[in-house]
Formats: C-alpha cells, structure tokens, sequence
C-alpha cells in the first residue's frame, strides 16, 4: 500500500491507529500468538466460513478454537505464514475491512491454496480496535490472488 491511499474519500494514511492496529494483527499473526490475538477479537465477534463447498457460521468461542488449532499447526516444525494485504475497505467512519489472503509455508514451500478473509475492524471507545466480523473463502487458488479486480 502506498504512503497514501484515497478510498471512498476516505483517508488512510500510515501513521493512523488503524494502520498500527492491522501491522500490530498482521505481526501477532505471524507469530501464531494465540493470547494477543484473543485481545484482539470482540467478544461479539460473528463470522462465516465456507470451506469445501460448506458453510459454517461461528462465534468469538468457536473463532479461538480454530486459531489455536491453526496457530498449533503452524508453530510444527517451522511452518509459518504467508499473510497478504489485499485491500483495505473504509465501511463506516469507525468501521474498516480489510481483506487478506492468508497460506501456510510448510518446508519452505507455499500451499497452492490460499483463504481470503474479509474482515471487518470497528473502532472501540478507547480509541483501539476489534475485529468485528469475518467472511472467510477457503482453498482458493494462489493464482486467482493476481486476478482480483476492483473497479
């Protein structure tokens, strides 16, 4: 993303707290760091996933569960994560989404397959902020990645 980007008139400019807020969740991603992760999520966190043709909508519990498991599975032998910033979205003046790709690196080699996520950040009280909402598209080809057009 460059220093500056203009979308829907918005403003995101680098130094923002949503900007230092995503790279803090992109970093603690990275890092499969389950306990500031959970700090990060709303307790009334809503989300829905398809995975192989199936869809499963899950709440904040639900969500912890499977970052564990994917965190667990990540911290093997050196795995780690590829995480991409595709867009980011300005929804509300307190609400902003960003939608990510995200693969595993297992043995130096990246999955074929990313998950896109569409998620949905709202700015708390304190100025800090929580993810929200999630639509999540599993076992996407990494090459459709390159051919995501907005207009």
């Amino acid at each position: 993303m460059n220093k500056r980007s203009i979308l829907g008139g918005f403003f995101i400019l680098e130094n923002n707290s949503f900007r230092q807020f995503l790279d803090s969740y992109l970093d603690v991603w990275r890092n499969s760091s389950l306990t500031e992760l959970e700090s990060m999520i709303s307790k009334d966190y809503k989300a829905r996933e398809i995975s192989a043709g199936e869809l499963v909508d899950f709440g904040y519990k639900e969500s912890i569960t499977g970052w564990e498991q994917g965190f667990n599975f990540a911290k093997e032998e050196g795995n780690k994560w590829d995480l991409n910033e595709v867009s980011i979205i300005p929804l509300r003046e307190d609400e902003i989404m960003a939608i990510l790709s995200a693969t595993l690196v297992i043995g130096g080699k990246k999955l074929d397959n990313v998950s896109l996520f569409f998620q949905t950040f709202k700015k708390q009280e304190k100025n800090d902020w929580k993810l929200i909402r999630s639509y999540i598209e599993t076992g996407v080809p990494n090459e459709n990645i390159n051919k995501i057009q907005f207009k």
